[in-house]
């Protein structure tokens, strides 16, 4: 079965009103390209597009940044409010059932956790296989280009750090249930492997064929994420690594980066201020790499004690006029 035809069963089975990639709306707009331009050549149908497309890029660009955008938003709002639900308090749970957010069954949250993943995958594979089309209709790298800067502008879902805490969440809610069969028609499922080396990484099938991978490991120092934090930019590192990156102390926290400070491996700026901590992948990894955890667990409290008294060191030395 073709991947649209697919993505339409599925978008119907959701609940009504929920964003989504209008893909037969984009196909028709770029037939409509096709036909009026390449029909013309009189037998040369492969000739190419001008750069700028007249009849696609009035509206196609347009509406998928503006699908896309609303995918994202209901993805990021919906997964914040399960996260916070499932690592609230007692009392606080109460208090977010007062503010509207329905308390769920262990079931209930594992299930919401799934369908919230597999919603997110395969609108972003959606996205990914209509710019792909483009390119390949226009001769061009424009849908390309539009992807990077859907990533720049945060509403690319497989970059975003609350698909990697949820797969971490419904995993976590997987281990401590005996309800493990419960499927989802594209879902094949969430796991935490592990290579010849020991190194974590996360991965989701769809359809039997996608696999979805995010790495687990720190490109600084080259570890499992210890503490780990998602910049915006979507990479991951050990929260002491980010502060040492981001030129700020463990005291401050990464709320104090200046808005210069790039991404070590993208450069991209302004990726600090926003970083999110990954709580669930915290659980998930400290009970998943017992023995390394227990060990980085013992040499981060000391290099934290450290940090922290040089840090205010420097203030006592600064409040006095030592330096």
């Amino acid at each position: 079965m073709k991947f649209c035809k697919r993505y339409e069963e599925y978008m119907r089975g959701r609940e009504e009103g929920l964003p989504s990639v209008g893909l037969k709306k984009l196909k028709k707009i770029l037939k409509r390209c096709s036909i009026e331009f390449h029909s013309r050549q009189d037998g040369q149908g492969g000739a190419a597009c001008p750069n700028n497309c007249a009849v696609c890029d009035g509206s196609f660009f347009s509406s998928l940044l503006n699908e896309m955008s609303a995918v994202v938003g209901c993805f990021n709002q919906r997964a914040q409010k399960l996260l916070e639900l499932r690592l609230a308090s007692g009392f606080k749970k109460y208090i977010l059932w007062f503010r509207g957010k329905s308390l769920l069954s262990h079931g209930e949250m594992m299930q919401e956790g799934k369908d919230l993943v597999a919603y997110g995958i395969i609108n972003s594979i959606a996205m990914r296989k209509i710019l792909k089309k483009y390119d390949k209709i226009h001769f061009s790298r424009q849908g390309q280009a539009f992807r990077s800067k859907a990533t720049s502008m945060h509403i690319e879902i497989l970059q975003s750090p609350w698909l990697c805490d949820l797969m971490a969440f419904y995993i976590n809610l997987r281990r401590s249930s005996d309800e493990n069969k419960s499927t989802v028609e594209l879902f094949d499922d969430c796991f935490l492997t592990f290579d010849d080396e020991g190194k974590p990484t996360l991965s989701c099938g769809l359809f039997d064929s996608l696999k979805i991978e995010i790495d687990l490991t720190c490109s600084i120092c080259l570890e499992t994420v210890f503490d780990p934090v998602s910049l915006t930019c979507g990479h991951l590192l050990c929260y002491m690594c980010c502060c040492s990156a981001a030129s700020v102390t463990i005291v401050d926290g990464l709320k104090a980066a200046s808005h210069k400070a790039k991404c070590p491996l993208c450069r991209q700026e302004g990726v600090y201020e926003d970083a999110m901590h990954l709580n669930e992948l915290n659980i998930l990894l400290s009970h998943s790499c017992r023995d390394y955890w227990q060990k980085r667990l013992v040499s981060e409290r000391v290099e934290r004690v450290r940090l922290t008294k040089k840090h205010w060191e420097s203030v006592r030395q600064d409040f006095l006029g030592f330096r």
